[in-house]
């Protein structure tokens, strides 16, 4: 029976990792959740990501056997999804030979999209893996291909679930690898995605003020460039020129030392309009705006200890990283959809660059009291539809004078 589209779910673990493992992977008809075909099988000794690599690699294989061209592989293993994705590195040896072996397994199929699912929609697969283990080790087992639990025959994983969607909160995006004409389904592979079909954002510190030297804290307070500052804008401004020579917009804080760096940019790049955007306005500082870092450690010493401690807390009077970080979210997301393949400046503060970099890099809130952003300084990142993200450069200074 030859199909067109299936789903693959797969699934594999290990008793002890490394210790007894196996895997289980099922296909299914995307319309109905039909399952098409099973694969399960004892592997000896192996690690966790191991296992979950080789259900990958038969839920696959089994996909092939249908004659399927189009793929959905879920997984409820967030390495092997990002890995597969090209977004993180495959570090370890044992697994190396794995994923080029489901690389060359990918490249089979016209397309094939590569999700996280959260585990109890996963519970087929898993079933088939324990499964297999248990009869390994001469213990009965229960079916894996009837209800689990006597659990009614559960629908396939839906892609926009509510239930994904929530688990997309807590884990990763999914991500997307296929062929055709749509740039944000390109086919996999383990080389870097073609840059021309992503939304590359250049994003700018603002230019020095004399809070900036006198190190107090700037949130909401609208501090003119200093001197120094407008030299900075000028620089920064042929220097974004020369790295981005089309730009479709120039977007900015509000606040006047962004939008005078956004200015000096959008001269340079012909005379385009800067469009200000409260979404990348700074944090409000609250009670500690004007502030040296000094005297806020001597006037309220709990209160920034607790900051320091969590992006859910605020300043007194003020705004927590958490909230900024929502309203970056949807800044990102308007730039993706409003510039698919188009080059975007914006001209923003420390707080909501450091927030977009922590999200594009897959980093810690531990980032945003580590990295340092210069006044001025540049970063670079490409951001696909379907999630994908590739940071090019980060606090890039080498258009300032050496202090």
């Amino acid at each position: 029976m030859a199909v067109r589209a299936v789903v693959v779910e797969a699934d594999g673990g290990s008793r002890g990792n490394p210790g007894p493992a196996g895997y289980g992977a099922v296909v299914r008809d995307p319309a109905t959740g039909e399952v098409l075909l099973e694969r399960a099988e004892s592997i000896g000794t192996a690690t966790n990501n191991v296992a979950e690599y080789r259900g990958l690699i038969a839920g696959l294989e089994a996909a092939a056997e249908l004659g399927a061209v189009e793929v959905d592989a879920r997984m409820d293993s967030k390495l092997v999804v990002e890995q597969m994705c090209g977004r993180w590195q495959i570090k370890h040896p044992g697994l190396r030979p794995l994923a080029a072996r489901a690389a060359a397994l990918v490249d089979r199929f016209e397309s094939v999209r590569f999700s996280w699912i959260p585990r109890d929609r996963n519970r087929h697969a898993d079933a088939l893996a324990n499964a297999a283990m248990d009869t390994a080790a001469g213990k009965p087992s229960r079916s894996a291909a009837g209800p689990v639990g006597g659990a009614p025959p559960r629908a396939v994983a839906e892609a926009d679930s509510s239930g994904r969607a929530q688990a997309r909160e807590v884990a990763a995006r999914a991500a997307t690898r296929s062929t055709g004409t749509d740039p944000a389904t390109a086919k996999a592979s383990w080389e870097p995605r073609p840059s021309f079909t992503a939304t590359r954002l250049i994003l700018v510190r603002h230019g020095e003020t004399e809070w900036t030297v006198q190190h107090r804290y700037a949130g909401r307070a609208d501090v003119p460039l200093s001197e120094s500052g407008q030299a900075q804008a000028r620089a920064t401004a042929t220097r974004v020129a020369a790295l981005a020579p089309s730009v479709a917009a120039v977007l900015s804080s509000p606040l006047s030392r962004c939008t005078a760096t956004a200015e000096a940019i959008a001269a340079a790049l012909g005379g385009l309009p800067v469009r200000p955007q409260d979404d990348w306005i700074e944090c409000d500082f609250g009670d500690w705006d004007g502030h040296t870092f000094a005297e806020v450690r001597d006037r309220w010493p709990g209160e920034l200890d607790a900051w320091l401690a969590s992006t859910r807390v605020a300043p007194p009077g003020g705004e927590s990283f958490t909230e900024v970080g929502q309203r970056v979210d949807r800044a990102m997301a308007a730039l993706r959809e409003a510039y698919p393949g188009e080059t975007v400046v914006v001209v923003s503060h420390v707080s909501p660059i450091k927030l977009a970099l922590r999200d594009a890099l897959a980093a810690g809130d531990a980032l945003l009291h580590r990295l340092y952003l210069d006044a001025a300084g540049i970063s670079v990142l490409d951001m696909w539809p379907d999630g994908g993200v590739a940071v090019r450069s980060v606090n890039d200074t080498a258009h300032l004078p050496v202090r």
